[in-house]
């Protein structure tokens, strides 16, 4: 997607303090937004943790639809050499429950001889400062509601014998399916900077409209959402909001942010973005267009060879 532009400097450098880390490590967890469990999975992480146990947290379970939230865990238990459990940051006692997984993944790990070792991951803003400081008891990590707080790997003591590796949170250089891109904008989990607010407001309201008519309706006081398109729901909430300009036409940026806004803070209801089948059928269509686009690329560098007469023409001698 070409509007959505994130991968800073630091996250190649945390991409290779994964890399080095991973040698050392039992289990890997990866904490997830389960409004968008799909779309907030990092694809370079499977790459980088080469076939690790893996825990998926599905945090901020309280601001998700627990019926797809539900679908989510069935999905990721029913895989191999994974399990996943759904928390929220603000749960008083998450540390049972994520030792317990991890002791599952790697049941020879345990005891002083041999500590359990395990490297938490996640995208920037799912979280993951704020469950550790729960897990911790305390403010072990700075936290904040940008993306890219946490900038230095940091290894805290879960127990006696198990050792949390923290580490920043990392997106990755290009994405593919483009539905991931609007669903990670929505949930801020990139900054502002990145992304069209109105383009990612239109297309919340394409998948409130089909799947939370209701909660929108209810929300912004409004009806007939399901039989609007996106732009006749955006511009419906924001004269109910108030969001003019001139006093009658709309303020499109202003009603944006505030579809964003009210998203975020999950004051419409409890709201998923994604099922497992949704996002594996985004992905099959972001990864036959990332093909032909490859195809393309390849072919204008062939040719590109073939006229500057690095290579030779096929066929001739």
């Amino acid at each position: 997607m070409a509007m959505i532009q994130w991968f800073p400097g630091h996250m190649h450098l945390t991409q290779k303090a994964i890399a080095e880390r991973i040698k050392n490590i039992d289990v890997v967890i990866e904490l997830l937004d389960a409004r968008l469990p799909g779309s907030s999975a990092n694809p370079m992480l499977a790459q980088l943790t080469q076939g690790k146990p893996a825990l998926k947290v599905l945090n901020k379970q309280d601001l998700a639809d627990p019926e797809r939230t539900a679908l989510w865990l069935a999905h990721y238990n029913a895989l191999p050499g994974m399990r996943a459990i759904a928390l929220d940051a603000s749960m008083t006692a998450p540390a049972k429950a994520l030792i317990a997984a991890c002791h599952e993944l790697a049941p020879n790990r345990g005891g002083l001889a041999k500590p359990m070792r395990v490297l938490i991951c996640g995208i920037p803003n799912v979280g993951k400062s704020t469950l550790i400081n729960t897990l911790m008891g305390k403010r072990a990590t700075k936290t904040g509601d940008e993306a890219g707080v946490t900038k230095l790997e940091q290894r805290l003591a879960l127990a006696p014998d198990f050792y949390l590796y923290d580490t920043p949170g990392m997106l990755w250089p290009r994405i593919i399916v483009a539905k991931s891109g609007y669903n990670l904008a929505a949930s801020g989990a990139v900054g502002r900077n990145a992304f069209d607010e109105q383009e990612v407001a239109l297309e919340l309201l394409d998948t409130l409209r089909t799947h939370y008519p209701s909660l929108l309706e209810a929300r912004f006081k409004i009806s007939g959402v399901a039989q609007m398109t996106d732009e006749q729901a955006l511009e419906a909430i924001g004269r109910q909001r108030g969001a003019l300009q001139g006093g009658k036409s709309i303020n499109w940026q202003k009603a944006a942010e505030i579809v964003i806004y009210d998203f975020r803070s999950a004051v419409m209801g409890r709201i998923s973005l994604e099922t497992p089948q949704e996002y594996a059928e985004w992905l099959a269509h972001g990864q036959t267009l990332d093909a032909q686009r490859q195809l393309k690329k390849d072919a204008i560098e062939l040719d590109r060879k073939i006229r500057f007469k690095q290579i030779p023409r096929p066929g001739s001698r």
